[in-house]
């Protein structure tokens, strides 16, 4: 009875709606996503640096936007309109990946969808704060994430029926993920809705106003993302070391059940032991994950290696999410979302860079290692930190 209770406290009609669209947007996203390398290296005959350069510039573009339109939602009060804006654009562009013969087309359509992400990234999360307690921000968020990478497990299990059906044809794929994009549209309409702030204090911003411990963090993070580059060089390794095309689809349904299964869980160890430390096992499953794929030659074990890796994404992303809420105002909550997904974002080019350079001039071992290793330094230094992260719980404003 208290647990139902307790879940009537935070389970909010909002928060069953974000997380709907996500799972259908995600459903769309991983539908494509997974084979997008290979339809850029097979069909299109991309180099490993250009790949890396669509990621680069498609994930800079979305956090560049994310800054701004958080910046805008906290100054007029509106979530809901970027929110669909963002996932509308999204929805409309993905298809036109169908029409693509030129490398530089599927920077264009990645481009727009990403531009659609950054619309409506910043100003989302803060709604699912705005949406629940503060006690239950780490389950909030670990609800949302699986829900959306409940999605992701649809997408490449879809991608997998589809290509079996159409032997490989990558452009039928694209096509048909239009539909769950458009469901996501629909739920926005017709199940959102806006959240009425309390007080009606006149909206000012500057970064004297984000807490020294958000930055800290911020700088941390950015560290990591350094060697944190695009997931499509992981598929690429896989199809090196044997993992046949057909199956890629399969090996990201397993990453991606990972990290269904572990999200919400991981939201709720994190309300219980705090976030720094749930963080840091997040980044030393990652470190292990690249350094197993520099390691391994062995197909099986490579579908081990991704099941793990989902294990990172389910410890990390929604507890980074919810310490950010953790560490800011929430009059400034959505620009704070915006500022730490654009740095990130932004560093998340010369990583894309890096990353296909290392790859293509010293090989996939030297590139994977580097990443590995930022991401053990990382962990070490925000748990080396953890005394200075600690907050009060019931406190509204962090220092």
């Amino acid at each position: 009875m208290e647990l139902r209770e307790e879940k009537r406290r935070w389970l909010s009609r909002n928060i069953i709606f974000l997380g709907l669209v996500s799972m259908f947007t995600d459903l769309s996203t991983e539908m494509a996503y997974p084979v997008i390398p290979l339809f850029l290296k097979d069909v299109l005959k991309a180099q490993p640096l250009f790949i890396g350069l669509i990621e680069a510039i498609a994930e800079a573009t979305a956090s560049i936007l994310k800054s701004f339109s958080g910046y805008i939602s906290d100054r007029f009060r509106k979530r809901k309109l970027f929110i669909l804006i963002g996932y509308t654009l999204s929805a409309f562009v993905k298809p036109l990946l169908a029409l693509a013969t030129m490398g530089w087309h599927v920077l264009l359509v990645r481009f727009a969808d990403r531009f659609g992400k950054g619309i409506r990234t910043a100003p989302r999360d803060a709604l699912i704060s705005d949406s629940a307690p503060r006690k239950f921000w780490g389950r909030t968020y670990g609800f949302h994430r699986a829900a959306d990478t409940l999605g992701a497990v649809l997408g490449p299990l879809t991608a997998f029926i589809i290509i079996g059906l159409f032997k490989q044809n990558y452009r039928i794929l694209f096509g048909a993920a239009f539909i769950p994009g458009l469901i996501a549209v629909g739920l926005i309409i017709f199940g959102i809705k806006e959240i009425v702030p309390q007080t009606k204090k006149v909206f000012r911003f500057s970064f004297n106003r984000l807490s020294r411990k958000f930055k800290l963090f911020l700088l941390i993070m950015v560290l990591f993302t350094l060697g944190n580059s695009s997931d499509a060089f992981l598929l690429l390794r896989a199809q090196e070391i044997g993992v046949q095309p057909a199956t890629i689809p399969l090996l990201w349904l397993v990453f991606n059940t990972a990290y269904f299964l572990w999200s919400y869980p991981a939201g709720i160890i994190s309300d219980r032991i705090g976030r720094v430390k749930t963080i840091f096992f997040g980044l030393f499953i990652f470190s292990g994950t690249y350094a197993g794929l520099a390691l391994t030659h062995k197909p099986l074990l490579v579908w081990l290696i991704f099941g793990i890796y989902g294990l990172y994404y389910g410890f990390t992303v929604g507890n980074q999410r919810a310490f950010v809420a953790d560490l800011t105002d929430a009059e400034i909550r959505a620009t704070a979302f915006g500022v730490y997904y654009a740095i990130l974002g932004l560093t998340l080019l010369p990583a894309n860079l890096l990353m296909g350079f290392l790859w293509q001039k010293f090989g996939f071992q030297t590139a994977l290692y580097v990443g590995s290793g930022l991401a053990m330094i990382s962990g070490i230094l925000l748990l080396s930190l953890s005394d200075f992260f600690k907050i009060k719980r019931d406190s509204r404003r962090a220092i």
